[in-house]
């Protein structure tokens, strides 16, 4: 299992950024949760499998193509901590 912690830069607050993101874990089959940052950011962390972690960053690239600049990205081993996959305020 992995996790994945990655910040998302560009015009991605107020665009449905987050409710996208998790139906997109959701659909992934990842836990974890997504957050607007004081930035202008979000940031994600997800745990799943390595599969499950790509299809979850390939499904997000598609949805929200043309709006994200630049992404930072931090992969780990996953820490079993969460049990879903929710939006954070």
């Amino acid at each position: 299992m992995r996790r994945l912690d990655i910040i998302f830069i560009g015009q991605v607050q107020g665009v449905g950024f987050r409710w996208t993101a998790s139906h997109a874990a959701r659909e992934a089959g990842v836990t974890g949760w997504v957050r607007n940052e004081a930035d202008g950011s979000v940031r994600l962390v997800a745990e799943g499998r390595e599969e499950q972690i790509d299809e979850l960053l390939r499904l997000i690239r598609g949805r929200m193509s043309g709006l994200i600049a630049e992404e930072r990205m931090k992969r780990a081993e996953a820490t079993g901590e969460f049990v879903s996959f929710e939006i954070r305020r």
